[in-house]
């Protein structure tokens, strides 16, 4: 007997982030092409892709200049290890990253998704300390809400407990401190009066344990998987400024919110800290192929450069580093930004989508609506005096992605929260089409 597609997939394929009994008996939806902001299925169905596949399509699917890039590359060299040995599309790519980064930032370490390049910056500070004789340094602090991936390392940074809770004796112990959830404040205060109260405890922690700490990871103005949550790039700054003082380690995790998707090309341009550490990925190869980094600062490097025998060397590597068709998409994916002026463009459906975004207010079950550049979240709730929540065994986020569906819009919820993590190539015409399919697909609701 032959089977079908969606029967192979169902027999021998193990779906990350999916609870495979959702699809007893529905089929996972077979995309066989993509163009712009687009999917198309086997079936003759489109789809709005309107979070970016996963965060990562930038510039829209199967981009011109991008595919261009990868054939071209195939062609003389698809891959070479990457100690002791280089390539043009590594350097070129390094040398963009490090004009477009805070000046402090001057190193880049390749790796291949954006846990590894969490954990690639967790294991150098740690390593850093030691190699200068501050052993006692290998702590970390992280937000209650934060997701930095789903490595070991990378879940012990981790707040979100989804993601966590199940492998919590593999993980080392972090400081975790609140998240700066302005819609569910836990000190009571309204954001329009408070004075980043959130900021206390992280405040006390730094000061009765700086000498054991080694780093404070966070995710900049946006804490994604945890909900898009949107926060003040004040608390950003108070954060950069505690670490600064207290002699740790900063790492910023823009896997997500990097390349543009805040309206800038990195969040951490709207404020004035100095990481030590910048995570990137997804978006670096508008996610045509894995591919992420890691960069740091010269006083950083220079604290494993010395004679091999010292074992300083940071002993950390990945089969798949700076591949040169991955880069090669990478440095075709920033040259398109210079092209295509892609940042002054989006700048012109930013301040539509957000004005549009906030009219969803009026519908009964929007407890709160957070923008950001192209990034647009709706918190739903069962009663909005009291934000009560939805019991999660209603699955009303799951409820609208179905309904979304049907109406040809990719709305994968995170919990209760529907979200737009729009491709910054999204035209207004398509904007408006998807936020009329977004309401209907609200409307839905019970």
């Amino acid at each position: 007997m032959t089977l079908s597609m969606a029967e192979k997939d169902r027999r021998f394929i193990w779906h990350p982030s999916t609870q495979m009994k959702d699809y007893e008996t529905e089929d996972h939806i077979l995309i066989t092409e993509a163009e712009g902001i687009r999917l198309y299925d086997n079936k003759g169905n489109s789809y709005f892709d309107t979070i970016s596949s996963w965060w990562c399509n930038i510039h829209g699917h199967n981009h011109p200049r991008i595919r261009e890039a990868i054939s071209n590359q195939v062609n003389s060299l698809e891959h070479v290890l990457f100690a002791g040995f280089t390539h043009e599309n590594a350097i070129l790519v390094a040398e963009r990253l490090v004009q477009i980064t805070p000046p402090n930032l001057t190193k880049v370490f390749y790796s291949d998704n954006g846990s590894t390049a969490c954990e690639v910056a967790l294991k150098m500070s740690h390593q850093f300390w030691r190699n200068i004789e501050k052993k006692e340094k290998e702590r970390f602090v992280c937000l209650e809400l934060g997701y930095h991936g789903d490595t070991v390392g990378a879940m012990s940074v981790g707040g979100t407990a989804v993601f966590r809770e199940q492998f919590e004796p593999l993980l080392f112990p972090s400081y975790q401190v609140p998240s700066p959830y302005c819609y569910r404040c836990r000190f009571g205060k309204d954001r329009a009066t408070c004075d980043i109260d959130c900021m206390t405890p992280l405040r006390e922690i730094l000061q009765e344990n700086h000498d054991k700490i080694a780093a404070i990871i966070i995710e900049p103005l946006v804490q994604a998987a945890g909900g898009m949550i949107v926060y003040p790039v004040e608390y950003l700054n108070e954060l950069g400024k505690l670490a600064k003082e207290h002699n740790v380690h900063l790492i910023v995790d823009e896997v997500a919110v990097g390349f543009g998707r805040t309206g800038n090309m990195f969040a951490t341009e709207y404020a004035t800290i100095e990481p030590d550490f910048m995570c990137i990925s997804k978006g670096l190869t508008n996610g045509s192929l894995p591919l992420a980094a890691t960069l740091t600062t010269e006083d950083i490097y220079q604290a494993f450069y010395d004679d091999y025998a010292k074992n300083k060397t940071f002993q950390h590597g990945h089969t798949f580093t700076a591949n040169p068709v991955a880069t090669a998409a990478a440095l075709a994916s920033l040259r398109v930004f210079q092209e295509e002026n892609t940042l002054a463009r989006v700048a012109e459906v930013i301040r539509p989508f957000h004005r549009d975004m906030d009219a969803f207010r009026e519908l009964p079950y929007v407890g709160d609506v957070r923008c950001i550049g192209m990034i647009g979240a709706l918190e739903l709730v069962e009663d909005k005096n009291s934000k009560r929540p939805f019991p999660s065994e209603e699955r009303i986020g799951w409820q609208v992605y179905q309904a979304g569906l049907k109406l040809g819009l990719i709305l994968r919820p995170l919990g209760n929260i529907t979200y737009l993590f729009l491709p910054l190539c999204t035209r207004h015409d398509e904007l408006s089409e998807i936020l009329d399919r977004m309401r209907m697909a609200i409307l839905t609701i019970r």
